[in-house]
């Protein structure tokens, strides 16, 4: 969440920091500011709202070449310009991402040594923490290295000191920060989308390590000795972080699932020694936040269903502080998009500490988790700028089940025969997904966006997909919707059913399709618009619903990764239809890195 970029260079820094602050929108935010030098002095401005209105208030005649600009999303203090980054507090002006969480205490020490604040936040309290240090120290590294013993929590900081004007000072703890070389300058920033229209080379910043910026270089720092650090690439084409003629970023995403799909089935189908052996344990515990979370659910069944291991699926925040059965015969999968994700890195270090084995499924390389984990599967997505994710969790859930048809081969649940059979079908999921895509969802949106509320009802496998769906609905629509096990609608959840009120129902597994009938059933004879999504294989009257998706009929190791499609098309189109901002939804963020 939030966004942070710094130049250090030859150029006009303004337009360079405030070009990289939109390429981090994305993020979530709901203010915006930018700091330089100008005439001396340490010049900030800064807004609530759009980086638009930011722009419309800094001195178009100012021309520095040096700056650092933030988008704020609001945890301390409501959205306003004072609450907005930068901070200033003596000679010590900073941005910062994360959350400090001993603020209050800090903030009552620092009022007795003579400090006011202007602000609510945490952040203006780090500055006077920093200026207070410096004051005492006469030493910004040393100052810089303090401050992991006095700042508790989370932060990625940029800090400007008013007596060294060609400088940018950069640590981090618990928030991601990168630093990279380009022709025309140095940049530091919270993610690689700021930086790629100038470089793909980057320096990723680790735990309590500085990064001293100047115009011609970058020096790191830790534990007061100079260190050297090893340069990465990005290795996407960059225009995965452009529209490239889409409406929406979202919608752009959903529509590269076929070629990232095919890139990552390329990749480890064949070569399957790069997934994981989950036999080596007795139990599997997944855990993770949000979409990753939904993937987790379908991972969950799959290991069970194919693998004969027990298997149990966790919100990382309600994990980390539960009590856990784990020991050295346990493997803890985390899955992160970002792999920063703030309570899944805390449950990682927990299990870890137990003596679990540890799998991180992330998709940025170097990332916490996949440096703290004993193994690691990188899903290789390529940018998600979406606030809400759809190739990323896809290609989770591909990863999840791979890892489920290896356990099936090796532990014999699965022959020879349908090994083969799975393969192919692993194959030809681009060309389906294909198919999917080229459906209408927007005669189901217009229908769905009229409503309050919806409720997405399955059973299984078939249920787990619906949490993901439902969750993309309100995401980005702001529909109230809930997801149920079909059979549970009728313990009184069905009192909420009205005329016109739309229940999504996917039915994939014939097994119990006919139970989900009934239940659709029953929502329609309450009025309940009813729209099912189910394979070809299953025989559904006409007289039960209104409207119909049909896809190929697949085993659900396979279908898992189709279903999600058409679900994620209807929640876009549906936002699309009411005119909200898709790509970025109001009080969300793209990298969750506070608890």
């Amino acid at each position: 969440m939030c966004g942070i970029i710094g130049y250090n260079g030859k150029e006009d820094a303004i337009p360079i920091v405030i070009d990289g602050l939109k390429s981090l929108e994305y993020r979530g935010y709901d203010s915006s500011g930018i700091a330089y030098f100008w005439n001396e002095k340490i010049k900030v401005v800064k807004e609530k709202g759009r980086i638009s209105e930011l722009e419309k208030i800094i001195d178009k005649e100012d021309k520095p070449t040096l700056a650092i600009g933030h988008t704020r999303w609001a945890t301390h203090g409501k959205p306003s310009r004072v609450n907005s980054h930068p901070h200033s507090v003596g000679k010590v002006t900073i941005v910062h991402n994360g959350i400090i969480e001993n603020y209050a205490s800090l903030k009552e020490d620092l009022i007795s040594k003579g400090y006011k604040f202007l602000s609510e936040t945490d952040t203006e309290v780090a500055a006077a923490m920093i200026d207070y240090l410096y004051k005492e120290e006469k030493n910004k590294l040393k100052v810089l290295e303090k401050l992991e013993e006095v700042l508790e929590g989370s932060y990625a900081l940029l800090i400007l000191f008013e007596d060294e004007e060609d400088m940018i000072y950069a640590i981090r703890k618990g928030s991601p920060l990168i630093v990279a070389k380009s022709e025309i300058g140095n940049l530091v920033a919270s993610d690689i989308p700021a930086i790629l229209d100038y470089t793909k080379d980057y320096y990723l910043l680790d735990e309590g390590e500085i990064a001293v910026v100047s115009k011609k270089d970058i020096k790191f720092y830790q534990e007061d000795k100079e260190i050297e650090k090893e340069l990465l690439t990005f290795k996407f084409d960059a225009g995965s972080a452009k529209k490239e003629g889409f409406k929406h970023f979202m919608l752009k995403e959903i529509y590269e699932q076929p070629r990232v799909i095919k890139n990552y089935l390329d990749h480890y189908l064949n070569n399957m020694d790069l997934i994981p052996d989950l036999s080596l344990y007795e139990k599997i515990h997944i855990v993770a936040c949000g979409s990753a979370y939904h993937a987790g659910l379908i991972g969950n069944y799959l290991f069970s269903e194919y693998g004969d291991i027990e298997a149990s699926c966790y919100v990382a925040s309600e994990y980390r502080y539960q009590k856990n059965f784990i020991d050295d015969k346990t493997l803890v999968i985390l899955i992160s998009q970002s792999g920063e994700t703030a309570d899944t890195i805390a449950s990682l270090r927990l299990a870890k500490e137990r003596g679990a084995k540890t799998l991180g499924i992330v998709n940025v390389v170097g990332s916490t988790i996949a440096r703290e984990s004993d193994q690691v599967i990188y899903i290789n997505a390529g940018c998600e700028i979406a606030v809400a994710t759809t190739k990323a969790y896809t290609l989770q859930v591909l990863t999840l089940s791979l890892c489920a048809y290896k356990l099936g081969i090796t532990k014999g649940k699965i022959d020879n025969k349908l090994a083969k059979e799975l393969k192919d079908a692993y194959y030809n999921l681009p060309l389906e997904i294909e198919e999917i895509l080229k459906l209408d969802y927007k005669k189901y949106a217009v229908k769905i966006a009229k409503s309050k509320s919806a409720f997405f009802i399955g059973r299984l496998l078939d249920y787990c997909i619906c949490e993901e769906g439902s969750l993309k609905l309100k995401e980005i629509s702001y529909i109230h919707s809930e997801t149920y096990p079909a059979g549970e609608l009728k313990h009184g959840t069905i009192s909420l059913i009205e005329k016109n009120t739309p229940v999504i129902a996917v039915i994939t597994d014939p097994k119990i399709a006919l139970k989900t009938i009934s239940n659709i059933k029953e929502t329609r004879a309450r009025g309940a618009y009813t729209l099912i999504l189910k394979t070809k294989d299953i025989e559904v009257s006409e007289d039960i619903y209104d409207d119909v998706i049909e896809i190929e009929t697949l085993n659900d190791l396979v279908s898992s990764i189709l279903t999600i499609v058409p679900l994620q098309m209807l929640a876009y189109h549906v936002a699309d239809s009411l005119g909200y901002d898709i790509d970025k939804p109001r009080n969300l963020a793209k990298s969750v890195t506070v608890e």
